[in-house]
């Protein structure tokens, strides 16, 4: 899953994407170097911002405004195309899917508006449903959790979110579920929940893992790079070892930055879950 943010001010891109020409161009270029998927977002749900809340920064009429002209853009050069929406609003997720877009991926997990269950279902659209704890502008001051309640507080939410679905009469095929990296974790928090990631698929769905670029990443890396938290242009090493570490722990998709070089790491971490010895029993 290729990653276009539509936004000014996107942690891992800065705005390079805002100019609806310069997303569809990037959005094709991923397609060329092989994502199956096309993931776009016209609002930042980095740490500190207002996503989530009734005041947010972006209404749903200026996230429509950046969203759609990419969307049927890239549609139209690429009809075939598989295009994701990260929209937690109900009025721009029925917009895109009437537009052509088959999946919403939802950061709230259809916690933020109560319409949005409803909207899925009418369309019959594809899901991702991932986990947050609290919203963006509290993730800061949230206490720290250790290993065992992180993973607890993940597969409970999830649990939640795929419950609301279904009772909304989504179909369970149609849903993967993201553990939600970097959305109210702190850093070793992250690290925890990807240990343990492969216990989530008790849930019974496909999972998703967005890893790429990942403030917890360059944290990591600070030693060495003169111990100051490394910038998200400086992640890409670590951002392949940290999807190869989720796809060998269970996540069928991974949601990236860079798609060559996942796309090539994708490729062992199969190689090497085919030779397993579960996968040859």
């Amino acid at each position: 899953m290729g990653v276009v943010n539509i936004t000014p001010d996107s942690f891992s891109d800065g705005g390079a994407f805002l100019d609806p020409q310069a997303a569809i161009a990037r959005g094709l270029e991923m397609l060329d170097q092989g994502a199956n998927i096309l993931d776009l977002g016209a609002e930042s749900t980095r740490p500190g911002s207002r996503a989530g809340n009734a005041d947010a920064a972006v209404s749903p009429d200026e996230e429509q405004g950046r969203l759609l002209p990419v969307l049927e853009g890239i549609l139209k050069a690429q009809p075939a195309a598989v295009i994701s929406v990260d929209t937690y609003k109900a009025p721009t997720a029925r917009a895109a899917l009437r537009a052509g877009a088959e999946i919403i991926n939802d950061v709230s997990g259809f916690s933020w508006d109560a319409s949005m269950a409803l909207v899925c279902s009418e369309a019959r659209a594809g899901l991702v449903l991932m986990h947050t704890r609290g919203r963006p502008e509290e993730w800061r001051a949230q206490d720290r959790l250790d290993a065992e309640v992180v993973l607890e507080s993940v597969r409970d939410g999830l649990k939640e979110s795929l419950q609301t679905a279904r009772a909304a009469g989504v179909s369970a095929e149609a849903i993967v579920l993201d553990p939600g990296y970097g959305f109210g974790k702190r850093f070793a928090e992250n690290y925890a929940l990807l240990a343990r990631q492969a216990q989530l698929l008790a849930l019974g769905r496909p999972l998703l893992a967005g890893l790429s670029r990942k403030s917890f990443l360059g944290q990591t890396l600070a030693p060495l790079h003169g111990n100051q938290t490394a910038p998200p242009a400086q992640r890409e090493t670590a951002s392949i070892a940290a999807l190869t570490a989720a796809i060998l722990n269970g996540a069928s998709i991974v949601r990236v930055h860079s798609v060559r070089p996942a796309l090539e790491a994708a490729s062992i971490a199969d190689a090497i879950l085919a030779a397993s010895p579960a996968s040859a029993s």
